[in-house]
């Protein structure tokens, strides 16, 4: 597998240790670490996050989650040498990628706070929809599309406004 890890829907995590390589340590408290890694095979550069979570609810069971924010150049430059803030999450915006099912990266996109708040102002409309859909008891054809139709035109004036 070759090519840039931005590409891929799923990394798995033994072509991450293949290929990438540590640059710089940037701090490491035995709980939360951070390093720049460079990938051998692109040159892209990623912000390498991992902590170390504690479950008391297993018995104190210990897990290390990893998180890799790709950087641009400028970026890699401002962190190493400019005292560039890099901490989780205050400077992680981007979409990222974090370890997931099956021993894979999955790419997260932490987006904007506010797309959160309109994602569930959607839901509820479209619950809202749904309940008075149930409640009139007609299930034929027109009516159910009457009802694509309504879904549809929430889910456009949701993106129209700017989220996605």
């Amino acid at each position: 597998m070759s090519g840039s890890f931005q590409q891929m829907k799923r990394v798995p995590s033994a072509l991450l240790q293949e290929r990438l390589e540590t640059v710089k340590d940037l701090s490491d408290d035995g709980m939360e670490m951070y390093e720049i890694a460079k990938d051998r095979e692109t040159g892209e550069h990623y912000l390498h996050y991992s902590y170390l979570h504690k479950d008391i609810a297993q018995g104190g069971a210990e897990e290390i989650f990893h998180q890799l924010q790709p950087l641009e150049s400028d970026d890699v430059l401002g962190i190493m040498f400019s005292g560039q803030p890099y901490d989780y999450p205050d400077s992680w915006a981007k979409p990222f990628l974090r370890n997931g099912p099956d021993g894979d990266f999955v790419w997260f996109d932490p987006g904007n706070p506010n797309d959160e708040q309109s994602s569930l102002e959607l839901g509820q409309q479209l619950s809202e929809l749904l309940m008075r859909f149930k409640q009139g008891g007609e299930l034929d054809p027109e009516q159910v599309r009457m009802l694509l139709n309504e879904t549809d035109k929430l889910r456009k004036d949701d993106n129209e406004s700017g989220n996605k």
